[in-house]
């Protein structure tokens, strides 16, 4: 068990350090002692970013390898949603009284798509 956690502790430190920045950049701007602006005053994540300034001038030129692992294993939990999660909301929603089924429940079964 801890050779399996520390495997992983050593992965997650080896990708996680991608998301520093890019020390080169960081290098030049500390020779040439200027401050670099960024590419707009307003968040990457406001909603009204996409109106003043280009999203992807904001963002960082390489993704983090567990977004690409999102991406790959996202059928997978699609699956598993259909196959596991739905069939027990429609078997609950049956006899609420016997499972705990609330008005709740039956909103976000609702609200599914």
């Amino acid at each position: 068990m801890r050779t399996t956690a520390l495997a992983l502790g050593i992965i997650l430190l080896a990708t996680a350090a991608g998301c520093a920045g890019n020390r080169e950049q960081q290098g030049l701007a500390d020779a040439d002692g200027g401050y670099t602006a960024p590419a707009s005053i307003y968040s990457v994540m406001d909603p009204t970013s996409l109106v003043y300034t280009d999203v992807s001038a904001g963002s960082s030129p390489g993704d983090n390898p567990w977004r690409w692992t999102g991406f790959l294993l996202h059928p997978l939990g699609v699956a598993a949603d259909f196959a596991v999660n739905r069939p027990f909301y429609t078997l609950t929603s049956k006899m609420p009284y016997l499972f705990g089924y609330t008005s709740e429940d039956a909103m976000i079964d609702g609200q599914r798509r």
